[in-house]
């Protein structure tokens, strides 16, 4: 008697591992090949949101695949699919393939090309296990419904993610990442073949399954639309927060993994079978909602580890508000794979938008705003106060108070607007914000109203000046980023923004308009060297340099010297060909500029070809990731002559690079000062640090010589392993004073 519970407890074991492992493994994968495609993609954070979509589109296809499979008996569909399990695991280790560079303007579609035919068979395989195993859990009318195992599976995901950024980035190179993931392949081909053999006598079709399926109720086109949408949305906003978060600290998988770890746990909170955590949430998501959504305008920074947590609160909450009114509609178990399938399609679709439609017709991130109203929208609304259902409040009146409370709204949103950018109004900023939640809270009993708060918040709180700046079309986006152009007519300057980060500037009197600013000043380091060249290499020196922004560099060069410069942007390009910045064109107008990931462009260089290297390529706030490796560091030295001299732009608020560029220098043998420029008039100049590395230690000393008070400095002693790569990990080197605003 006592054998039947004891082989069901053995069995949901069995299946609980099998989700756990699959999931674990599929989404361990995610930031490991991200990883892997970085040197060759310019570390563009655009590369995750790509990578995010491949992995959608192969997600649908994996549970199209198990509701087609659903067909079949359960005997049959265990040797189908154990048959594409091995086929694609003739695939592994995972690598990826070589394909012809990126034609210019096509990288939005040729990244997921390249991702998904790496990783594309093995995935397919793998996603298609977690919709399977809960039909195969669900065929014996004893094991209980298989819910939970959606939630577990999710879990399993939450678990991968974490484990990629914080053991195996820091511990183990992209070889070894690559052979374990393959040894977890196969326990998962095990595991897999296990549950099928444990439900091999079950038909299928005890509970619906099969051709009885067909008999089942089957859902609406509302219903079906509904579902599409409450799972379209909170995966867009998954992907835009990604992309606030990555555009402006680093593109690196630390940070890409936690927008989608979050993702992942509101599926874990709204599918569990306890259900008071995914209601206690999602009655609160209304609020968290207009106190973190009505930023979601805002276009002039983060502002430090709050802002960015702040974010993340919002995307977790709406997650699990929209994911617990998807599992409040979800149907029968004979329906549950048609409901992942409809589920993924919307989650696809989500990432259609935010990944692919978005960067070609906005100029700036405007998925996010939208998909927070979307959120609104669609959301459980559950009325914290309750005043509209009082019995002595007629509906007219109920009406007019709400009309009231809009205007209201917009008269603090108007006080707002100009406070945003107002340094000294903090203290009323803050009250009328709070205020603006507080009529949030009254308006939840009108869907309507509660959305136009919404609407009403973001554009107080720094959404009028983002409205405004597309008004005057200063923004140029592209797959590289969101640049940002504007002219201030009283300080007669015309400055450059890539994400929230200055990337230039250029006066626009005549008088100065050559001058070099921001972090090319006369005492940065950059500046220094190259005004050192004709003494250290004579009049004819052979420059190069990494990074076009506003070209102010190319002023810094001599009659007789020759310059190329690389750039991955051809928008970047455009700015300095169209007049716009007239660095370029007054300074050095026979200066090549060759478009392209630089790197792989120095690679074809004949060796020795210059003199001096300037690395000053940066995505957003930082220089990105693959630029700054072993690997990399050979390539440039190899572009040098044997004396010749490389400065490397490290300057940025959230990674201490100092120490990076001491192993690598200490690496490759050679000697590196640095040089931090505190210039005193900071409305021309901005504070730099700047690393320069020659083979010729003489050749550091005479530049360090050449200009006296402006002193180089050595560099922190090298501490662990250079970067590679095949290994390479933020975490040590995070400024976590300046995330969180701390001095």
């Amino acid at each position: 008697m006592s054998s039947t519970p004891r082989r069901a407890h053995s069995d949901r074991i069995l299946f609980l591992v099998t989700i756990l492992v699959g999931s674990f493994l599929l989404f361990l994968v995610q930031p490991m090949v991200a990883r892997m495609a970085l040197p060759l993609l310019g570390g563009a954070p655009n590369v995750w949101n790509s990578a995010m979509l491949v992995y959608q589109a192969l997600l649908l296809g994996g549970y199209a695949y198990a509701h087609w499979l659903g067909r079949f008996e359960l005997r049959t569909q265990g040797w189908i699919h154990g048959g594409l399990l091995v086929l694609a695991g003739l695939t592994l280790p995972i690598g990826l393939v070589d394909l012809p560079p990126a034609p210019e303007g096509r990288e939005v579609l040729w990244v997921p090309l390249l991702l998904g035919i790496s990783v594309g068979p093995v995935f397919f395989a793998v996603s298609a296990q977690a919709p399977l195993i809960q039909r195969w859990f669900a065929a014996d009318p004893e094991a209980g419904q298989p819910w939970a195992l959606y939630a577990a599976s999710n879990l399993g995901s939450f678990g991968g993610l974490l484990a990629y950024p914080l053991l195996a980035e820091p511990l183990l190179s992209l070889q070894a990442q690559s052979l374990g993931w393959a040894l977890g392949y196969g326990l998962l081909v095990l595991c897999v073949l296990a549950c099928a053999y444990v439900r091999r006598a079950r038909s299928g079709r005890e509970r619906g399954f099969g051709e009885d399926t067909a008999q089942a109720s089957a859902p609406s086109a509302r219903r079906i639309a509904v579902w599409l949408a409450l799972a379209a949305v909170p995966s867009g906003l998954m992907l835009s927060t990604t992309t606030h978060l990555t555009t402006d600290i680093f593109a690196a998988p630390l940070l890409w993994v936690i927008p989608l770890g979050l993702y992942l746990l509101s599926f874990t909170v709204a599918f569990a079978d306890r259900r008071g955590p995914a209601r206690l949430i999602t009655r609160f998501a209304p609020v968290i909602l207009v106190v973190a959504g009505g930023y979601a305008m805002v276009a002039n920074g983060l502002g430090g580890l709050g802002a960015v947590a702040l974010s993340c609160l919002l995307l977790f909450c709406v997650a699990v508000a929209l994911h617990t009114r998807l599992y409040d509609l979800r149907p029968g178990p004979e329906r549950l794979t048609q409901f992942y399938l409809v589920q993924s399609a919307g989650g696809a679709l989500g990432g259609v938008f935010t990944a692919l439609v978005a960067p070609m017709i906005f100029d700036w991130s405007w998925e996010h705003p939208l998909l927070v109203l979307a959120a609104a929208l669609l959301m459980p609304l559950r009325p914290l106060l309750g005043w509209r259902e009082r019995d002595d409040i007629e509906p007219g009146m109920a009406i007019l108070a709400q009309n009231i409370l809009l205007a209201l709204a917009v008269f603090l949103a108007w006080q707002l607007k100009d406070m945003v950018v107002d340094p000294a109004a903090g203290i009323w900023r803050v009250l009328l914000s709070v205020f603006l939640v507080g009529i949030g809270i009254l308006l939840m009993a009108s869907r309507a109203a509660f959305t136009a708060l919404v609407l009403i918040a973001m554009i107080g709180q720094g959404g009028s000046w983002t409205v405004l700046s597309s008004w005057r079309g200063e923004r140029t986006r592209s797959y590289f980023g969101i640049y940002t152009l504007r002219d201030y007519p009283e300080q007669r300057m015309r400055t450059l923004a890539h994400g929230t980060t200055l990337h230039g500037k250029q006066s626009l009197d005549p008088a100065h308009a050559h001058e070099a600013l921001t972090y090319y000043g006369p005492g940065s380091g950059v500046g220094l060297g190259l005004r050192a060249l004709p003494q250290l290499y004579g009049p004819a020196a052979r420059v190069g340099v990494v990074g076009l922004g506003t070209g102010s560099l190319a002023c810094l060069a001599r009659p007789g010297q020759d310059w190329i410069f690389y750039e991955i942007d051809p928008v970047i390009r455009r700015y300095s060909t169209d007049g716009t910045f007239t660095f370029l064109r007054d300074c050095t107008p026979g200066a090549q500029v060759v478009i392209g990931d630089a790197r792989l462009k120095l690679e074809d260089v004949p060796q020795g070809r210059f003199d001096a290297l300037v690395i000053d390529a940066f995505s957003s706030d930082s220089i990105p990731l693959h630029l700054l490796t072993r690997e990399a560091l050979a390539v440039y030295t190899r572009a040098l002559s044997e004396d010749g001299l490389l400065l490397v732009h490290i300057s940025n608020r959230y990674i201490d690079l100092d120490p990076v560029l001491a192993a690598l220098a200490k690496d490759a043998g050679l000697a590196a000062k640095s040089r931090l420029d505190l210039p005193q008039d900071r409305e021309r100049y901005t504070p730099s640090r700047w690393i320069a590395l020659s083979r010729s230690e003489q050749i550091l000393n005479d530049l360090s010589g050449q200009r006296p008070g402006m002193d180089w400095t050595a560099l922190p002693e090298a501490q662990g392993a250079p970067w590679t790569d095949d290994h390479a990990s933020i975490l040590p080197y995070i400024r976590w004073s300046q995330l969180t605003g701390t001095p």
